[in-house]
Formats: C-alpha cells, sequence, structure tokens
C-alpha cells in the first residue's frame, strides 16, 4: 500500500475520532506541532524511519518528548501506529491529519512563492485573492525562491497564477525559437 494511502487512512480515522470527542482542534494543533518537530528535527524523523531502533525504544522516545504536551487522543495514536509498526508514518499522517482538517472546515490552502519574504500588508492581498476565487477561509503558505527573478506563483489547490520574470523569459524564449518568415504547411 502506498504511504499517501495509509498517512489518508490513519488521518482519516484519527479526524473522526477527534470529532467524535470534540477534539478536533486540540488534536489539529498536536499534529501541526508534531509536524513541525519533525521538520525542525532530523533525527527525530530518521529515528522513526529506522528498521534497527525497536518499536518499543521509539514509543518511549515519543513518550518522553510529547507526554504532557498534547492531548491524550495524540499520544493514543502514537501508541497504536507504533505498536501496529507503523510510526515511520507519523509526519505523513500528521500532514495528511491537517489537509483533512482544511477540508472540514472548508479552508483552502494556498502557496505563494516570491523572491522576498512578504509583508504583512502583501500578504493580505494575496489572501484576499485567494478568498476572492475559491470563496473560502485561506492558510497561506509562504515560499521564497530566487529563480524566479520578480513576480509572484500562487497555487490554489490545482490552479497556478504564474506570474514569474523567469516564466515571462522562459515564454520569449519559446516565441524566439519560432520562425515566423518560414511558410507553414
Amino acid at each position: 500500500m502506498s504511504e499517501y494511502r495509509i498517512a489518508s487512512r490513519y488521518a482519516k480515522s484519527l479526524l473522526d475520532l477527534a470529532v467524535e470527542k470534540k477534539q478536533l482542534e486540540e488534536v489539529n494543533k498536536d499534529m501541526l506541532m508534531f509536524f513541525e518537530t519533525v521538520k525542525e528535527n532530523r533525527d527525530l524523523l530518521l529515528m522513526l524511519k529506522s528498521p534497527i531502533i525497536t518499536h518499543d525504544k521509539k514509543l518511549a522516545i515519543l513518550n518522553k518528548l510529547f507526554a504532557g504536551k498534547v492531548n491524550d487522543l495524540t499520544m493514543a495514536i502514537f501508541q497504536i501506529l507504533t505498536k501496529k509498526h507503523r510510526e515511520a508514518y507519523l509526519a505523513q499522517i500528521a500532514t495528511e491529519f491537517h489537509h483533512q482538517y482544511n477540508v472540514k472546515k472548508g479552508i483552502e490552502e494556498a502557496t505563494v512563492t516570491t523572491t522576498f519574504p512578504l509583508s504583512a500588508a502583501l500578504r493580505k492581498e494575496f489572501e484576499a485573492v485567494v478568498k476572492k476565487i475559491t470563496h473560502k477561509n485561506v492558510e497561506l503558505t509562504e515560499k521564497v525562491d530566487d529563480s524566479l527573478i520578480g513576480g509572484f506563483i500562487l497555487k490554489i489547490g490545482d490552479r497556478q497564477i504564474d506570474d514569474s520574470v523567469s516564466s515571462k523569459l522562459q515564454a520569449l524564449r519559446v516565441e524566439f525559437t519560432k520562425n515566423h518568415y518560414e511558410k507553414a504547411f
């Protein structure tokens, strides 16, 4: 089974259970915190994926790191996944849980890529554009990419608005490769 399907199924189950127990907001915060911790600490991710470290040790480490800091339901999912030898998927499950949470709450995820960090005013403008397009609340993720030269790329779901200088230069290169003086048949 693919990693995405595994993560999606566990995330859906956790989401349904969190809704049932009326702990959805707390579990979402825990999943975001867990993902940020894994993102900042590569060793934690490698430990979770390691086939050499026993599952009991992995659970003990997760307990040391997160016991008392996260909801009991979150700790329970850590224990269940560790007992089923699925702890390697915890980071993907946390990410997928947050995506499913956003879908449930009607929040649209968008990513804006620019050559510089966004100011608060510019961030609000991008959020307003996405809100106007989707008619939903917005969770905007920022990325900085110097290769764009200027402009921005805004991704909303499967749509993309590319107003970057590099894409315009690429389009111009393609246009110049065409020979307008040859007769097309």
